[in-house]
């Protein structure tokens, strides 16, 4: 979110939970993205608000409630006030729960563990999603547009345009099995709290392959996950790291130091190629 619109965001999440019976004097930012996530004070709630034009919180809201209810480790809503979306200023408010983190790190065992669970529930609900290859088209539009991208350089765009191409195609072409998926289940998006590990950040679910899921956690998560097919798993990393790459190049990216890892990651995309033997030109 544009740092021009905090006190707005922040003015209308505090505005909404007050409406609704809730005390709220203070916020802190807990994170900015596309959304902007707040820990609204004294009543400890977590506020994510973001652009009316720009949310799809009606579908996180609804998916979080299905999959809690399915036993999956979701972060859940708020349970003072009625689970809906609130609309105020211009702005999407949606009010969670606030778990108190803690300290401790996350074993790739109880990583997987956890994304096992989620995924075991996931495949009990049924809900329309989009296929992972349309957040890989996403990307693709991204690389093409070099108003939206000014500072690719060209062999970079070539680079991660025709990974994007050829990881979609081979992936797709593999015809394995496919639910519904977290999307970005990476470390930012697990909670440790004293109810254990828990999954925030609904709104990228999409149907795929597990292994896809599997691409964004730590490597190491994959070796305790029986069934997963590693040459899938292998595949699915070169991929989403193209697709981060290629976020971390949009003009309006607002990822601190994103530029500098795109560089790395670009790097790490052709040292991956080379050592699969992958053709992205493929």
């Amino acid at each position: 979110m544009q740092v021009s619109e905090f006190p707005r965001a922040v003015a209308a999440a505090i505005t909404t939970a007050s409406s609704l019976g809730l005390t709220a004097d203070d916020a802190i930012v807990l994170h900015d993205s596309n959304k902007l996530t707040l820990r609204l004070l004294p009543c400890d709630v977590l506020a994510r608000v973001a652009p009316v034009a720009q949310q799809v919180a009606q579908f996180e809201v609804e998916l979080a409630q299905r999959l809690a209810a399915a036993g999956c480790p979701v972060a859940a809503l708020e349970p003072r006030v009625e689970p809906r979306v609130h609309e105020r200023d211009g702005f999407a408010v949606t009010l969670w729960t606030y778990y108190e983190p803690v300290p401790r790190a996350v074993s790739p065992a109880d990583y997987a563990t956890a994304l096992g669970l989620l995924h075991a529930g996931m495949r009990k609900v049924d809900v329309p999603a989009p296929h992972f290859t349309d957040r890989v088209e996403q990307a693709q539009q991204l690389v093409a547009n070099r108003d939206r991208t000014p500072a690719l350089a060209d062999a970079d765009r070539e680079l991660l345009g025709d990974t994007l191409r050829s990881l979609r195609r081979v992936i797709g072409e593999r015809g394995g099995a496919e639910q519904l998926l977290h999307g970005e289940p990476h470390p930012g998006n697990v909670l440790t709290t004293r109810n254990g590990l828990l999954f925030i950040d609904l709104e990228t679910c999409c149907r795929g392959p597990v292994e896809f899921d599997l691409a964004h956690a730590p490597e190491e998560v994959g070796e305790h996950c029986p069934g997963v097919d590693q040459d899938l798993l292998r595949e699915c990393r070169i991929l989403v790291l193209a697709m981060i790459t290629a976020w971390r190049w949009d003009r309006d990216d607002q990822l601190p130091d994103g530029r500098r890892l795109a560089g790395e990651w670009l790097s790490q995309i052709r040292t991956a190629l080379d050592r699969k033997g992958l053709d992205p030109h493929g």
